[in-house]
């Protein structure tokens, strides 16, 4: 796929699709992102804790949407970028 002629939405929603097809789920645990990030389970854990991090609480669980994840992900990358030139 030839991602230079998408617009961001439509990257984004790529990356949903993909994501949610591979694990079968709208929601992401802290299992599925220390698969899917490769960090650790601590950096997980603190990651699902800070303010900026887009989860939802289910019962005692924390989750975030697949699709909050991946607009977490690739807004955060953007603004690192555009700040580190």
């Amino acid at each position: 796929m030839n991602y230079t002629n998408l617009n961001l939405n439509e990257l984004i929603q790529a990356e949903v699709d993909r994501i949610s097809t591979k694990y079968n789920k709208d929601f992401l645990d802290c299992e599925d992102l220390i698969k899917i990030t490769g960090l650790g389970r601590d950096n997980v854990r603190n990651l699902m804790r800070s303010k900026n991090f887009p989860t939802t609480k289910v019962g005692k669980r924390q989750v975030v949407s697949v699709l909050n994840f991946v607009t977490w992900l690739t807004l955060t990358k953007t603004e690192s970028e555009v700040k580190n030139g």
